[in-house]
């Protein structure tokens, strides 16, 4: 299965562990473009995240080599499903920020199997995250299928 794995920067290390599991068990991954960067040592991981805290990600949105939407768009388009790497991020517990909503809805027009590695956080949109019928894995990478 092609996955697309959508997450926070924040979680590299947690998307790495996940991608070497899912390829070691036959899956092809696609990976978040700057989780790509800092694993090929082209962007360093806690300078990436103190400018993103201080100034938002637009900077790096706007220096990247192709427009991230769209590469996103793209991506999940040719995949099978998306698989959402929710953990712990500003004091919430499964957070799912604002990039990844708009991800998961690309997923749920185009038809394609939603995965949440942990349930539905509580947040303002919470309802409509509901509504793309995701499919909670609650960390076993055995239920992507």
């Amino acid at each position: 299965m092609k996955v697309v794995i959508c997450s926070s920067v924040d979680f590299t290390l947690k998307i790495k562990e996940i991608a070497d599991k899912l390829i070691e068990d036959g899956h092809k991954i696609e990976l978040p473009y700057y989780v790509k960067k800092v694993l090929n040592g082209e962007v360093i991981l806690d300078d990436y995240l103190k400018i993103k805290q201080k100034n938002g990600d637009f900077h790096f949105r706007k220096i990247a080599e192709e427009d991230l939407i769209k590469r996103y768009f793209n991506l999940i388009k040719n995949s099978d499903a998306i698989l959402v790497v929710n953990e712990e991020k500003n004091n919430i517990k499964n957070y799912i920020g604002g990039s990844v909503l708009a991800e998961m809805a690309f997923a749920y027009v185009l038809d394609k199997k939603i995965f949440l590695l942990n349930p539905v956080p509580q947040m303002s949109y919470s309802d409509e995250i509901k509504s793309m019928k995701p499919i909670v894995v609650n960390g076993d990478l055995n239920k992507i299928k």
